[in-house]
């Protein structure tokens, strides 16, 4: 299917990665995905293992020690960045969506515009990130509040909303400072 080629998607892929490199593991063996709308198989993927995701944790960790210093409206630009790249590829990861899912077009294409939009939004959200002051009852003294980024997060989500949901958290994690798995 020329949409699986157009994504990068081969016969068998890797199935992890730190964001920079895919976990080269197989010892957790192969799953073969079929689609539920004709049963074909469409690609397998070899599974992560523990260690795998050891050492995607200690890069996750590494990345939020830069990640949080680089300031809310840089970070917003490169989520827009990927707004524009999901743009550039909606069709294919809306056909992929639907294949996979067994979910009408629409609501594939639905699913990646979803991360569009999403993306479009945290964009406005990472210079939106204030912090309220107010009065306190000792004089001179005044109260704030400020935002601070977490850490590495991750995102379950359910397998019939594979990447809107996904998206939803991810974005605005990043543009609040945190690494999303």
């Amino acid at each position: 299917m020329d949409f699986l080629r157009e994504l990068g998607i081969q016969t068998n892929n890797f199935g992890c990665s730190t964001g920079q490199k895919w976990m080269p593991s197989k010892s957790e063996g192969e799953l073969k995905i079929h689609s539920p709308a004709d049963g074909k198989f469409i690609a397998s993927v070899y599974q992560a293992s523990e260690k795998d995701y050891a050492k995607i944790m200690k890069s996750a960790e590494e990345a939020f020690l830069y990640w949080r210093e680089v300031p809310a409206p840089q970070r917003g630009e490169i989520v827009r960045q990927i707004g524009i790249k999901l743009r550039e590829y909606k069709e294919p990861l809306g056909k992929l969506v639907s294949y996979e899912m067994g979910k009408s077009l629409q609501e594939g294409l639905g699913e990646v515009q979803e991360m569009i939009d999403i993306c479009d939004f945290a964009v406005g959200q990472s210079r939106q990130l204030y912090g309220f002051t107010m009065q306190s009852e000792r004089p001179m003294h005044r109260m704030y509040d400020q935002y601070h980024p977490l850490g590495v997060v991750c995102t379950i989500s359910a397998f019939n909303f594979p990447v809107a949901v996904y998206a939803w958290n991810a974005m605005l994690a990043a543009v609040c400072g945190d690494v999303n798995l």
